[in-house]
């Protein structure tokens, strides 16, 4: 009898340098998530808006190409999905006040934190259905 498969996680990786968002996109996909990549925070937005609830996770840095940063998008990511597991990085100090549960990575970071983080984020969704 085979065994059922364990639901995909769902990630939104917004990076505006194309290597970095390559990079945790391989990175996520290897984690088994399904990974949805963004250049800016107005195209995560989009994706926030009508796909938020279905995304366990988004990785994003703070610095982005176009008008809206990565804590906006934070707290924008937060509002469509409470529950979602938000990263944003930056090689420089944070100075704004991110959501509740979202979580600070200063740059540079491993790569093993983000595989774990994502295995973090798939137990806390199964622990919820």
């Amino acid at each position: 009898m085979e065994q059922p498969r364990p639901l995909r996680g769902k990630a939104l990786v917004v990076e505006d340098d194309p290597m970095q968002r390559q990079m945790i996109g391989l990175l996520l996909e290897e984690s088994d998530f399904d990974v949805i990549e963004c250049a800016s925070a107005e195209a995560a937005e989009v994706i926030l808006q009508y796909d938020g609830e279905a995304l366990d996770l988004m990785m994003t840095d703070v610095e982005l190409a176009g008008y809206k940063d990565g804590v906006e998008l934070a707290h924008i990511a937060k509002r469509c999905n409470p529950a979602l597991g938000v990263i944003v990085t930056s090689g420089k100090p944070l100075r704004r006040k991110l959501p509740d549960g979202a979580k600070f990575w200063s740059k540079p970071w491993v790569p093993l934190d983000v595989i774990r983080e994502a295995e973090r984020m798939v137990l806390a969704r199964d622990g919820r259905r």
